[in-house]
């Protein structure tokens, strides 16, 4: 394959440092006949790259996988993870890393490529991806950038005239995903089962490093290093639930080391309020529902936790104890977090004993008749209070009194309000029915039109402007929506 590095990339390579058992080299499926089909400028120039030359036949080929850069030397990570409880060895079946990419301000990001081709972890797989989950991808982690979540993010999806056969044959996608790092609760499941402590220790050394240098060469690193990582998947997940996110696939091997959501399969945001919302289609238990996620995020931290036991102290007993100590922070975290986002979304600037009670009812209230989540907190927002039968009720008539006297507390004006409900109540979400139509007119028509204008309104969802108003309408309920794994 050719080079081409004339486009910006600036490789450094860390991950290869580590033992090789946490990796294999791969080689790049190429593409026939690639297009770009969608490309993230503003991304492009925070890494440091050229977008135009990015775009033209160079830069294609490249993020095609028919061309390499200089330095670059693609791997496919290995991991394992419990999935739905259950423990398995896994490792990056259709990813591969083109490498680390060191921006103009010094950060350093993973360049990976998603659906380009097969890997010593394919398990039997052909390494491919259909356009259709890579444009979901696109859609979704770029809207939870625009929601300041933390998560990876997006850069390109290249259409191929490769055939894909799954049920039918579909269009090929490779969707160039950038992340802080692919470290995952998962990887270090697997350094303990297939490796062993000194595995372990390189692993922690290496994410300590990478991530959380601070921390580094202390006496209490690992224990520090936990409780980072159990207090980032606390916030993280708090701000899951304030804007009605559903992940849909909690895995350990789909929780990062890094704080970032990961992995846009069966995930969707829930319109009506039910803490039982499931939207995959595999998740027959609801066991990663909305109202399930703190406490299956709480878990995966412990699996965590489990692995750096032998670092933490030399006597496994005092191990555990500190292990415990830090895990049981997660509910704190994650509880103050969440109340935290909830005052804001209803215009409260100090904290109150009473504020949790107050939530509290509003919530149940929600949930009894059924209210649209983000809707409510839109209504409350603008004091639109019409069309849900929540307003109407003897439950929201009392509830709303006694908000209006805790806003009376604050003394703030009424534009101080408004402006922190607005910060903190997005005007507009990734609806499914909403993303179901970009997809749909994106792979069946080949028409982008409509994503491009949905992507357009939701790089700045607390804008609240009229373009956005356009996709408030919600949709009628309908059959169940379900949601599938294939990213």
């Amino acid at each position: 394959m050719p080079n081409n590095n004339n486009i910006g990339w600036n490789f450094d390579e860390t991950y290869t440092n580590l033992p090789s058992m946490f990796y294999s080299t791969a080689k790049l499926d190429p593409a026939t006949n690639p297009t770009i089909v969608f490309f993230n400028d503003s991304l492009a120039k925070e890494l440091g790259l050229d977008a135009n030359v990015l775009q033209a036949d160079d830069g294609v080929n490249t993020l095609a996988g028919n061309s390499l850069p200089n330095n670059s030397m693609p791997i496919a990570q290995a991991y394992a993870g419990h999935q739905f409880g259950n423990f398995t060895m896994l490792g990056d079946g259709r990813a591969i890393m083109l490498g680390e990419q060191l921006t103009p301000d010094e950060k350093r990001y993973d360049i990976q490529f998603k659906g380009s081709g097969r890997t010593a972890y394919s398990r039997g797989g052909d390494g491919f991806a259909a356009i259709g989950p890579m444009l979901r991808e696109y859609i979704m982690s770029e809207a939870m950038h625009g929601l300041n979540i933390p998560t990876t993010r997006s850069l390109a999806v290249i259409k191929s005239d490769d055939p894909v056969y799954r049920d039918d044959v579909l269009s090929r996608g490779i969707l160039t995903r950038v992340a802080k790092s692919h470290l995952r609760v998962g990887t270090f499941q697997y350094a303990l089962a297939y490796g062993d402590v000194a595995d372990v220790q390189a692993l922690a050394d290496y994410a300590i490093n990478r991530h959380y240098p601070d921390f580094k060469n202390t006496s209490t690193q690992y224990a520090d290093f936990l409780r980072k990582v159990v207090k980032q998947q606390a916030y993280l997940v708090a701000k899951w639930q304030l804007v009605g996110f559903i992940h849909g696939v909690m895995n350990t091997d789909n929780m990062t080391i890094s704080g970032e959501t990961i992995d846009y399969g069966p995930c969707a945001f829930m319109n009506s309020f039910a803490p039982n919302t499931v939207f995959s289609s595999i998740d027959h238990q609801g066991r990663y529902a909305y109202g399930n996620q703190p406490a299956i995020a709480n878990w995966n931290v412990a699996r965590f936790a489990e692995t750096l036991l032998p670092l933490l102290d030399s006597d496994q007993d005092k191990a555990v104890e500190i292990a415990k100590e830090i895990i049981s922070s997660f509910q704190m975290y994650f509880s103050n977090a969440w109340l935290a986002g909830m005052r804001s979304k209803l215009g409260l600037f100090t904290t109150k004993e009473t504020d949790n009670d107050l939530i509290s009812e509003l919530v149940r209230a929600m949930e009894k008749y059924q209210a649209d989540y983000n809707d409510t907190f839109l209504a409350l927002t603008r004091d639109t209070l019409e069309g849900e039968v929540l307003f109407q009720s003897e439950e929201f008539n009392t509830w709303y009194q006694r908000w209006q006297t805790r806003l009376q507390e604050e003394n703030k004006s009424s534009d101080e309000v408004v402006r922190l409900m607005r910060s903190s109540n997005p005007a507009l979400i990734p609806r499914n029915h909403l993303v179901e139509r970009a997809l749909t007119d994106a792979v069946e028509h080949d028409n982008y039109d409509f994503m491009n204008y949905l992507l357009s309104a939701l790089k700045n969802p607390f804008a609240h402007s009229q373009a956005q108003a356009e996709f408030e309408k919600i949709p009628v309920p309908q059959t169940p929506y379900q949601t599938y794994c294939g990213t």
